[in-house]
């Protein structure tokens, strides 16, 4: 074990919601604790930096998407990208987070030293020079996309004249007045940028092979807005949160439990939108509700749209991409200027850091999950995947906050290993569950590169925040599954750990 301490007692990979939240948490936990964060761009944001389409917003209501220590202060409850970011600059300035910032690093590997307790991360300057530092702790903000690589459904574009786009890379200041677009694709990026586009262009159609479940609401919560003027902000805040969790849980429980109701309630709110007449094969995909996330229309912008005449929905599978627009296997040829290839994204583990201890590398998809949060039998490490049925944020909270109540434990008890233990016998014994049996296309893809979840907690990524919220915020940190060990003169072998946690 070194005589000297590592760089920082905690680095942070990720400056977007995850990544400022976890500063935040230490600031506020863990005050004496030392800490930086890696950004690989410029700017704070993540996502909300990154993705610059138009439209770009949020899919979820900002009081759970916000986070639990700051209020949301905007009249918007669904907000633009340019508002979260105002949101995520003003909680790095305010609490002192961004001198702790170091952008333009990006990770490339990270290799966990036992005896040292230490990880040994490699950064990439932007430059190309390399840097070498030292943690006791990782905690993994980086998201769960690929942000080099989106998705690539094997288009062939070669006769096609026009300008074809992918949204995770939408250019500056592109113009698109009065063209006649055509989004591929029926996600939440393409119900967004449709009605965006709308405005400016000749004509938007989004081209979808099966339609999606989509749901209407105000972006505005006449509630929230009415509490804020009546009782204190924060109280304000705590009630509204509540209240929309405790609807999102009810709504995703009731198209579990009984998914024709759930189905007509949404088919009368587009009904209402669109009127009697609209295509309901449209809008009527082949699965349930919530076996794929809703998609979010705020105001009935995209109904609005294609109420115009300035937006349509075409469902029908790509025969090719002609000279002038998309011919259908139906015949159909649908005119454009340009194409957004609204596809999907690409699935990504830990921010594709080369993760390794003492020089062996990680397979995650060999681990599974402790408490939603850390990996069985790896030390030292935690990480942020937001919920499918409920906001990101909510897990991010709950993550942080347990996550510094770990490293309170090990600085009360002296230790500086904290390690998610499950043996060999009590892994054989594990019944696996089949976590993302949601049907999305990015989900299926990436199945296979993700950690194993079992059916009973805590080696499981959970989907029910209560219940995750008051594990992770009451429950025991020392568990007897999670180890507390000093590396050096009190530290044990790993088959000796394992052996005594069995």
């Amino acid at each position: 074990m070194l005589a000297t301490p590592p760089d920082f007692d905690v680095l942070i990979v990720g400056a977007g919601i995850s990544g400022i939240g976890m500063a935040a948490h230490l600031e506020m936990m863990c005050p004496g604790r030392s800490y930086a964060i890696v950004e690989r761009r410029d700017q704070i944001g993540g996502t909300w930096d990154l993705f610059r389409y138009p439209g770009i917003r949020s899919d979820s209501d900002m009081h759970t998407l916000g986070f639990v220590f700051e209020p949301w202060k905007h009249e918007k409850s669904i907000a633009d990208g340019p508002s979260i970011l105002e949101y995520l600059n003003r909680i790095a300035d305010e609490r002192g987070i961004r001198p702790h910032i170091r952008f333009g690093y990006k990770v490339v590997s990270a290799d966990f030293r036992p005896d040292e307790a230490r990880w040994h991360v490699t950064v990439e300057l932007a430059d190309g020079e390399r840097k070498l530092l030292t943690a006791n702790f990782i905690y993994l903000g980086a998201g769960y996309y690929d942000y080099d690589d989106p998705y690539d459904a094997g288009f062939d574009f070669s006769e096609f004249e026009g300008d074809v786009i992918h949204p995770q890379f939408w250019p500056k200041d592109y113009d698109y007045t009065g063209k006649k677009v055509v989004v591929v694709g029926s996600g939440a990026t393409a119900v967004t940028i449709v009605p965006s586009m709308a405005d400016k262009a000749a004509h938007v159609t989004m081209l979808q092979r099966t339609p999606t479940w989509m749901f209407s609401r105000p972006a505005k919560d006449a509630i929230a807005n009415f509490l804020r003027k009546v009782l204190p902000e924060k109280v304000a805040y705590a009630i509204t949160r509540f209240k929309n969790i405790t609807m999102q849980d009810f709504s995703f429980k009731a198209a579990r439990n009984k998914p024709e109701k759930v189905k007509q309630a949404l088919h009368k709110r587009i009904e209402k939108a669109l009127g009697k007449d609209y295509d309901k094969e449209a809008f009527t995909p082949p699965y349930n509700p919530w076996e794929q996330r809703l998609c979010l229309v705020p105001d009935n912008d995209l109904f609005d749209a294609m109420k115009s005449g300035r937006a349509s929905v075409v469902t029908g599978n790509i025969a090719k991409f002609e000279k002038n627009g998309v011919r259908l296997t139906s015949g159909e040829l649908l005119p454009a200027d340009i194409i957004v290839t609204a596809t999907g994204l690409k699935l990504a583990i830990a921010g594709k850091i080369k993760i390794s201890v003492t020089g062996e590398p990680v397979d995650f998809s060999q681990r599974y999950y402790y408490k939603g949060c850390m990996f069985s039998n790896l030390p030292n490490l935690a990480v942020v995947f937001g919920y499918l049925n409920a906001s990101w944020t909510l897990r991010a909270d709950i993550n942080s906050e347990f996550v510094c109540r770990v490293l309170n434990h090990m600085e009360a008890t002296g230790t500086n290993l904290a390690t998610p233990v499950l043996t060999a016998a009590a892994e054989a014994k594990i019944e696996d569950d089949d976590l993302f049996d949601f049907s999305s296309g990015y989900i299926q893809r990436g199945k296979h590169i993700m950690p194993k979840s079992a059916k009973d907690y805590p080696w499981r990524l959970n989907q029910e925040y209560v219940f995750d919220r008051k594990v992770l915020r009451q429950g025991d940190v020392d568990d007897g599954l999670l180890s507390f060990t000093r590396a050096g003169a009190n530290a044990v072998m790993e088959e000796e750990q394992l052996e005594a946690a069995e």
